[in-house]
């Protein structure tokens, strides 16, 4: 019987996905002025940055007139024949640890291991792995049809980058989705399922939280 695995982080009031992003603020009951007769006058409230806890990554990211979470195509999150690549122990993952495999038409996913740290000091540290812009360029080669990083980023981000995204900027550019902070990918097999990261069909935003998760044989 197919199996379902959660592979995305919780959103939990306050709680910190990378140091220097607001901390989401969720309200359990706010009263709601004109409440429908029939179905109370309570709801929840969320406020929130787009990049919060396991999100998506849109072109609109990077470029003004890329696609944002209302313009995307179901195709490329949801049902996609997924490839889980293992590159513990790397701070730079290179295209070596692509090649040879297939990943055309793919959800390509990166699994380092950083999941581990996370709501800790430790996750936001800027020695976090990270694909090379060289590895994204070969991504994009293959026609992998989304990527995904149980990381901070798919890029560098400590000083020395200089605020340089260029695996993301080659990735985006190409029109292909990236999800961070992934997890549990270690509970996934190298293949033979289907992975889904659908966010809320939000206009106006570059980036929005998704429930992600595989359908496993």
């Amino acid at each position: 019987m197919p199996k379902l695995v959660d592979v995305s982080h919780q959103i939990t009031d306050g709680m910190t996905t990378c140091p220097g992003l607001p901390e989401p603020v969720i309200e359990e009951s706010t009263t709601v002025a004109g409440g429908v007769p029939g179905h109370g006058n309570s709801s929840g409230r969320v406020t929130m940055v787009g990049a919060t806890g396991t999100y998506v990554e849109m072109p609109a990211h990077r470029y003004r007139d890329g696609a944002d979470p209302a313009d995307l195509d179901l195709e490329r999150v949801a049902d996609l024949p997924g490839v889980v690549v293992t590159a513990t122990g790397d701070r730079q993952i290179g295209p070596e640890a692509f090649a040879g495999l297939d990943l055309r038409g793919r959800a390509v996913l990166v699994r380092t291991g950083w999941d581990r740290h996370w709501r800790t000091e430790a996750y936001g540290r800027s020695d976090h792995p990270h694909i090379t812009e060289t590895a994204a360029k070969a991504l994009v080669a293959a026609g992998a049809t989304l990527v995904g990083i149980d990381s901070v980023s798919v890029d560098d981000t400590s000083p020395a980058a200089e605020g340089a995204r260029p695996a993301q900027a080659a990735l985006l550019a190409a029109g292909i989705p990236i999800v961070t902070h992934l997890c549990l990918l270690d509970q996934l097999p190298a293949d033979g399922f289907s992975f889904y990261a659908v966010p809320a069909k939000v206009r106006g935003l570059a980036a929005f939280p998704v429930r992600a998760f595989a359908l496993t044989d």
